[in-house]
């Protein structure tokens, strides 16, 4: 593991930590100055579920969830999500509800699909996307038009860190912020001021993780 790695824990909750780098990163749509490492919250069932329960109590009183998507390996979160939002308190608006949990297709050209067979947990359905950070917003405004080609109704947004506060209207739940990184930056590949003086790329990031270059 890279030693430059350092946790970063919920202020409300321990237990849903990530990890964050300090670097010069490319991602698809961005440069950024921080790199944020998701492995824990997605890969270890204990800290999954602490997660999921912080980030389900934004909507367990006030939105009923019919399905979740589930953006970049987020399916463990998002199955703990439903549990919590359909299980968890008898005043939950989504009390009682069988939550589908989905992951989309990603085309080559970018878009985002469901197939036939998932289709049908979409159609009516009251949608809330998941992911596991946002930055400019890009890759979530697509999964928003992916569900409501399908007929769905996007009921909500949230991600373990969003640098954005809305997308397409939508209010961002998150549960890691800008202002728990306060240094944290992101720009467009042709204005970064990283690659304007110099830098190199300490790493290519994506949901799977970094390779170094």
């Amino acid at each position: 593991m890279d030693e430059r790695l350092t946790d970063l824990r919920s202020k409300k909750n321990p237990k849903a930590r990530i990890k964050i780098m300090k670097g010069h990163f490319a991602t698809s749509h961005s440069h950024i100055n921080t790199y944020i490492d998701m492995s824990t919250v997605k890969a270890r069932h204990n800290n999954c579920r602490e997660t999921a329960k912080e980030l389900a109590t934004e909507y367990i009183h006030n939105t009923a969830v019919d399905t979740i998507v589930c953006l970049e390996e987020t399916d463990t979160i998002g199955t703990f999500m439903a549990e919590h939002l359909a299980d968890g308190s008898p005043l939950s608006f989504s009390k009682g509800n069988n939550i589908s949990i989905i992951s989309p297709e990603y085309h080559q050209s970018g878009l985002i699909l469901f197939r036939d067979n998932v289709q049908r947990m979409i159609v009516n359905s009251q949608v809330l996307i998941l992911a596991p950070s946002i930055t400019t917003g890009k890759s979530v405004n697509r999964a928003i038009e992916a569900v409501e080609y399908y007929g769905g109704k996007v009921c909500g947004v949230c991600a373990v860190f969003s640098s954005v506060k809305q997308v397409r209207g939508i209010e961002v739940k998150s549960i890691f912020t800008e202002e728990d990184i306060p240094d944290y930056r992101a720009y467009a590949p042709n204005e970064c001021p990283l690659c304007k003086e110099g830098k190199h790329l300490d790493a290519i990031v994506n949901s799977y993780g970094y390779s170094k270059l």
